[in-house]
């Protein structure tokens, strides 16, 4: 008689199995990654110290500083479980630990202060000296706050700051060369104005012609530059003496929320040509900003590179709201004006100065974005990660960088290895000896897990920053018990039915349904465990329980497609069907066992 078509085919599963353990392989050689990355403690890294900078030159509060460390610690935790770590020294150090070597950027990251601020623009020049010389540094005028201007209050400048109808720099609507579009749901994409040469200004670009000359039908006398609503003359005398070409593009002041205007450089050049700007008050602040997130480009919405995406909170959605109202209503007054354009400001530098063309944006949504060539996926996903967690409280510099060495960690690796090896040996020499034939399946299946162990750990490090420690280590040592374990339940619920009297086939699977509960409710309790720990817990303990977590899962894999087909199948060999003496499955042995057993089990209660 034909089996029932819901017959279990453990062969098909075991297919299934190895075909995923080929894409696995597939993927890790795709990735350009064939072995583990390490840890700090493994492979060494880089120790940077972070030194907090006060406009006061004292020592920050250590609320601050502990905050600071806070969001550092967020930073790391987003970029993966990357085994960074962050720690305060004294009162005004913090001490970053990043395993492996070159991981300048990766501390850049963590100690980027992230102030983001929103701001009209009111002025936009190339970012050379507009009048002969930059003066020394110590002689570049600064800022003067305004007393009435306050971040992110989401009212407009003062009446004075209306488009004037005086002399105004001639071009298209792209006032700068990085103006960047908001995203294409909300307007559509700002074209980038062409970088001239430094001979004539081109007749696309609002640049100010070099060497300080005025605009054609001007007046020789009068500045070359429209400077209508700025009422700051120190930040006109700073802006056209800013040399963005040199130095790190932060003009003095350009980070200070407080101040009505300031002047900024562009953070980056394209086409070989760097803007500087003159930015009204702030409009809207970071802390505003309720998520980010770095999206993929979109050819439908005319977006070339990747973009950050921003959402703002209620109160931040109508701040910005009124800033593009007035932007736009710039434009409409004015297609040249560079008040047409809304300033994302980072750090004191520009990120990007779209136009605001179709009107204001209402929706509480909005996206940076820029070339190609600078705007990729790895700067899009470092902007968002910096965004997402706030600003720090202080600004910080980098006191010291060095390389730090693996050689402690290596010796206790050597010894945890050995000690692994130990225990393994032990496990496949109980089970050979217990278990006999069957004590294979069991060594066959531990290879298995290893096998997948280690291609999740390869895929984990090069797709989320995971990197093996020697907590890591442990949790994947303590996990050999763990899988060992859920062999010996199935195979003891089948040697109790052999026990029984049943014969081996049927006995598969009625011992496979009774076993699997159980498996199924130890891995839960463990996986929960880890789970738990994981999220309480910080540095190695928390490596620990996610290398736990990990195996655990590993385990209900081998278990369901391994272990319990290939048991399966070997029950259909005469090897095993029949029992041999060295299966591990004979019925008569066990049976005897069993009958010894009940026989003293009533010894004993006559006794008693």
């Amino acid at each position: 008689m034909a089996p029932p078509s819901t017959a279990p085919k453990p062969g098909r599963t075991l297919l299934a199995l190895f075909a995923i353990l080929v894409v696995l392989s597939g993927v890790a050689v795709w990735q350009g990654q064939t072995t583990p990355k390490l840890g700090l403690d493994l492979a060494g890294g880089t120790t940077v110290t972070l030194t907090a900078k006060t406009s006061s030159g004292k020592n920050p509060p250590a609320q601050q500083m502990d905050q600071a460390v806070k969001i550092m610690t967020q930073r790391v935790n987003g970029l993966g479980v990357s085994d960074a770590e962050v720690a305060k020294q004294g009162s005004n150090n913090i001490v970053v630990n990043v395993p492996g070597e070159g991981q300048g950027r990766v501390v850049s990251l963590i100690g980027t202060t992230a102030k983001l601020q929103f701001r009209q623009v009111f002025a936009v020049a190339d970012g050379k000296p507009s009048t002969g010389t930059p003066p020394a540094p110590g002689a570049i005028p600064s800022a003067s706050p305004s007393g009435d201007a306050k971040p992110g209050d989401g009212k407009s400048p003062s009446p004075e700051a209306t488009p004037s109808t005086s002399a105004k720099p001639s071009g298209s609507a792209s006032a700068t060369p990085r103006g960047k579009a908001l995203s294409g749901a909300l307007t559509e994409p700002t074209p980038s104005g062409s970088a001239s040469p430094s001979g004539a200004p081109s007749p696309t670009s609002p640049l100010v012609p070099p060497s300080g000359q005025p605009l054609p039908g001007q007046d020789p006398r009068a500045p070359p530059q429209d400077y209508a609503g700025v009422t700051d003359k120190a930040v006109i005398q700073q802006f056209e003496a800013l040399n963005c070409y040199t130095g790190d593009r932060r003009a003095p002041g350009s980070n200070d929320p407080n101040r009505k205007f300031v002047a900024a450089c562009d953070q980056d050049e394209e086409g070989g040509q760097i803007a500087k700007y003159i930015l009204g008050p702030v409009r809207v602040l970071g802390e505003n900003v309720d998520g980010a997130n770095a999206m993929p480009p979109n050819a439908q919405q005319g977006q070339a590179s990747w973009s950050v995406s921003l959402d703002f909170d209620g109160k931040g959605a109508r701040q910005f709201g009124e800033v593009t109202t007035d932007a736009y209503g710039a434009y409409q007054q004015d297609p040249n004006s560079p008040r047409a354009q809304v300033a994302i400001v980072l750090d004191g530098q520009v990120v990007s100065a779209p136009s605001i063309r179709e009107g204001a944006i209402t929706g509480g949504t909005a996206s940076i974005d820029g070339p190609p060539d600078s705007f990729d996926q790895r700067y899009a996903t470092d902007l968002a990660n910096v965004l997402k967690y706030g600003a720090l409280p202080l600004e910080f510099t980098q006191s010291s960088i060095d390389e730090v060495s693996s050689t402690l960690g290596s010796d206790q690796l050597t010894g945890g290895l050995i000690a692994g090896a130990i225990g393994l040996g032990l496990v496949v020499l109980y089970c050979m000896f217990y278990y006999r034939g069957l004590g294979l399946v069991a060594v066959s299946s531990l290879i298995v897990a290893s096998g997948i162990t280690y291609l999740a750990v390869v895929i984990l490090g090069e797709g989320m920053g995971f990197r093996l420690s020697l907590p890591h280590i442990i949790g994947l040592i303590v996990s050999i018990g763990i899988t060992a374990d859920s062999f010996i339940v199935y195979f003891e619920r089948l040697r109790d039915e052999l026990r029984a009297g049943r014969r081996l086939r049927p006995s598969v699977e009625t011992a496979w349904k009774r076993a699997r509960r159980t498996i199924l409710v130890a891995d839960a309790v463990t996986f929960l465990a880890a789970l738990v720990l994981y999220f309480l817990a910080v540095g190695g303990v928390a490596g620990f329980a996610f290398a736990m977590g990990l195996t655990t899962l590993i385990d209900v894999v081998v278990v369901f497609f391994f272990t319990k087909p290939l048991v399966a199948l070997l029950s259909r060999t005469k090897f095993y069907g029949r029992g041999h003496p060295l299966s591990g499955l004979d019925p008569r042995k066990l049976h005897r066992a069993a009958q010894k057993t009940s026989a003293a089990t009533a010894g004993t209660s006559q006794e008693v």
